[in-house]
């Protein structure tokens, strides 16, 4: 049986040293992007995986992360955090690390999961996902001394300084979306988004609004996160007559999908909409929208929970974030003239 190659027989290969393939496994974005590549080839040609096992005999860690399994809810945009975990357990799985999968109901459930999991050493750190003012559960974990990274910023404004969070612009999303409506449609870009009071919904808002220019009209629409509200809502504002907005840009795909609808009944299938989250749907339909690159989330995540040696530390020694700047897709050009 041959011997699996090595950490130094990669180094070798790549010429190279030991601590640059560590670097590349492990913080890659340090290695300038020529090494790196040659690093990377020699580890494809060998075959080398890091060993995880042994590592995990000599810290006494179990190197896994546990994340909550959200239950399938249907609908549009529940793509969003399957494609996030599929990378954080690709990318977890190439610097050593493994992923723990589990299931909780509630906020108070999760606690009680993640505590029977810490205390049985079954996972070293925790990734939470859906964060929401008043969290109970970033309260617990820092309260705790429990490593952990959250996608998804704390909302609260006096969040534990050890909360580490990676997250998405979604106010860098929609100020490009209204500027590049603004600049192909015209001045009526109106904003359909949930009710106030979503700390995410209000921030993509804020995005809409910030790009803005100074005393144009400012169309705010309004419905909860549906097709069917999202499409009479639309529907209503161009029936009212009058100035009809000259594109829309929406918080969620699923409001865009709605306003879509709309537009084609009343005749306007050609109405500008940009959606939020470039989900199958969106795509499937045509219909532009905000993609929020949730393999680079999932490789902020990864940053911020692995050390050098790509075992998981605690990120309240070195509290930080990661804010994601998503980018613009558009699939249709508005007509000109």
């Amino acid at each position: 049986m041959a011997k699996a190659p090595t950490v130094e027989d990669v180094a070798r290969a790549a010429g190279v040293s030991r601590q640059t393939v560590s670097n590349v496994l492990n913080s890659p974005d340090i290695v300038r992007p020529a090494t790196r590549e040659r690093v990377e080839r020699a580890i494809a040609e060998l075959g080398y995986r890091p060993h995880a096992a042994a590592r995990r005999l000599r810290t006494r860690r179990s190197s896994t992360l546990g994340i909550r399994l959200d239950p399938y809810s249907g609908g549009v945009s529940g793509v969003v955090l399957d494609r996030f975990v599929h990378a954080l357990t690709e990318r977890a799985s190439a610097r050593g690390l493994r992923i723990l999968l589990y299931a909780a109901r509630t906020a108070e459930e999760e606690i009680d999961r993640i505590r029977d999991l810490l205390d049985g050493g079954e996972i070293d750190a925790v990734v939470l996902t859906g964060t929401f003012r008043g969290d109970p559960r970033t309260a617990w974990l820092a309260a705790h001394a429990a490593p952990f990274v959250s996608f998804g910023r704390p909302w609260d404004d006096d969040a534990a300084p050890s909360h580490s969070w990676v997250d998405v612009d979604g106010a860098a999303g929609t100020r490009m979306a209204t500027t590049w409506a603004l600049a192909h449609a015209g001045p009526r870009v109106a904003f359909l988004g949930w009710p106030a009071g979503s700390d995410t919904g209000d921030d993509r808002e804020r995005g809409w609004r910030e790009a803005m220019p100074e005393g144009a009209p400012l169309v705010r629409l309004t419905a909860v996160d549906g097709v069917a509200p999202a499409r009479e809502a639309v529907a209503e504002t161009l029936r009212a007559g009058g100035d009809a907005p000259d594109a829309i840009v929406c918080a969620s795909d699923t409001l865009a999908i709605g306003a879509h609808l709309a537009a084609v009944t009343a005749g306007r299938p050609t109405l500008p909409i940009v959606g939020f989250d470039n989900t199958p749907a969106a795509e499937a339909m045509g219909l532009s929208s905000i993609e929020q690159r949730p393999e680079d989330v999932a490789a902020g995540t990864l940053e911020l929970l692995a050390g050098a040696e790509g075992a998981v530390i605690d990120p309240a020694e070195r509290a930080a974030h990661v804010l994601v700047e998503p980018r613009l897709v558009v699939r249709t050009e508005p007509p000109r003239g």
